[in-house]
């Protein structure tokens, strides 16, 4: 029988923050959104507390300061790449591997008859080689292997197996809107039905629930009965758009500020867009003021498509620019500005038209000295003059820890 392990990096920010500042673990803190908003990781105590996820920051002041809650800024690029040192260790010991999301992680074990031995092996050597503590569930769908998580993080030892306990037992305590795939809109109408467990999904007429929940909806159902419907993807769908967008740290009114920031979120994207060797064809920026302004609203967006499907970053920031020129409307006070690179082909599939020149070599090996110079010294150690000194229009995070693994100069240093 085919086995599948959902490994789930548990309280994944506020854990990369206590790698590397142990003094955090066992203390309440939680990691917030840009700006300094919302709370989007939390660590066990603060969920003790009663704190939920999402919740504005200013909401809990009085928990914070009471409980001494220590609170933290995100930093991103901290907790990408030490979900990407977490899936590699994983890689190296399952037989496939899906990556759901940066803290979770579908997996197809080698053949073995112990289970729970090869899962409590995984914990371990994540936990030694990466420091971060995760829970595994076991199941012989993915599906089950999704609900098994749910009760591994409430285990001493981190892990649950649906494959050798009376399944129904744990799905009657189950709430099916808790289900993996399972929305807002189908628990409403389950509910509504008197399907209020994952026990009572399973059971439920294929007919109706193929009438009422499509085809995806029968897969889950036969996948709680135990019939593998989702097979492993052991790799992502080529993406067709990549967005970059933030909310400032202050209002924006100058557009030599919006330049700015248009330019920085070209920079991030053409860059993303080398590392995954894809070209974009269409660019797009959009600007707002805050949805929550009584008067003088604003929003618009502009498109401008490329002559040929490119990566190099002058190309893209002209066309940005263009984008920007467009829009730009002096007198409103704008919160927040975004791009979208569009209709993403393989670097290795561009077409070109009739009137479309060779790449030019030297824009190549530009872009790859300009990519080791960031990758080696951080965003700081080169950058477009387009992208501003200053950028006193950035996202607040006041309380950021170093990066400690993505810069030379924030290495962690040990007195």
């Amino acid at each position: 029988m085919k086995i599948f392990y959902l490994v789930d990096c548990n309280n994944f920010f506020v854990a990369c923050e206590q790698v590397f500042n142990p003094t955090l673990v066992g203390k309440p803190v939680v990691v917030l959104s840009n700006n300094d908003g919302c709370v989007i990781s939390r660590s066990q105590e603060v969920k003790d507390l009663g704190v939920s996820m999402g919740v504005p920051l200013f909401k809990i002041a009085s928990l914070v300061k009471l409980h001494d809650i220590k609170v933290l800024s995100s930093n991103f690029s901290l907790y990408a790449d030490m979900s990407a040192r977490v899936m590699k260790t994983l890689a190296s010991m399952a037989g496939g591997i899906e990556v759901y999301s940066i803290d979770e992680a579908f997996l197809f074990a080698p053949y073995t008859k112990d289970h729970e031995a090869y899962a409590r092996e995984i914990r371990a050597v994540v936990k030694q080689y990466t420091g971060i503590s995760v829970s595994l569930g076991i199941g012989p769908t993915k599906t089950l292997a999704k609900v098994a998580n749910s009760y591994a993080k409430k285990h001493v030892d981190g892990l649950f197996s649906l494959t050798n306990t009376k399944v129904d037992e744990y799905l009657e305590n189950f709430p099916v809107g808790d289900i993996w795939g399972v929305g807002y809109r189908y628990n409403k109408m389950l509910l509504s039905n008197r399907i209020k467990t994952a026990k009572d999904l399973k059971y439920a007429d294929d007919a109706w629930v193929k009438k009422k929940m499509t085809i995806v909806g029968l897969k889950t159902v036969q996948e709680l009965r135990g019939t593998p419907c989702l097979e492993l993807v052991d790799q992502a769908p080529a993406k067709q758009t990549i967005t970059v967008s933030r909310s400032f740290g202050k209002k924006v009114s100058e557009k030599r500020d919006m330049q700015e920031a248009v330019a920085s979120h070209i920079i991030s994207a053409s860059q993303r867009l080398r590392k995954e060797k894809e070209l974009a064809s269409i660019v797009s920026v959009y600007i707002a003021t805050s949805r929550f302004e009584e008067t003088d609203r604003y929003y618009n967006t502009a498109t401008v498509t490329l002559p040929v499907p490119t990566d190099y970053t002058p190309a893209l920031l002209n066309a940005a620019s263009v984008c920007l020129n467009a829009i730009f409307k002096q007198g409103y006070q704008y919160n927040k500005a975004g791009i979208l690179l569009h209709d993403l082909v393989s670097k290795d599939h561009k077409q070109l038209n009739l009137f479309s020149q060779v790449p030019d070599r030297n824009e190549q090996e530009l872009m790859k000295s300009f990519d080791k110079i960031t990758g080696r010294f951080g965003k700081k150690g080169l950058s477009y003059a387009a992208a501003g000194l200053n950028q006193d229009w950035k996202s607040k995070r006041q309380k950021k820890s170093p990066h400690y693994t993505t810069n030379w100069r924030e290495l962690l240093t040990v007195d």
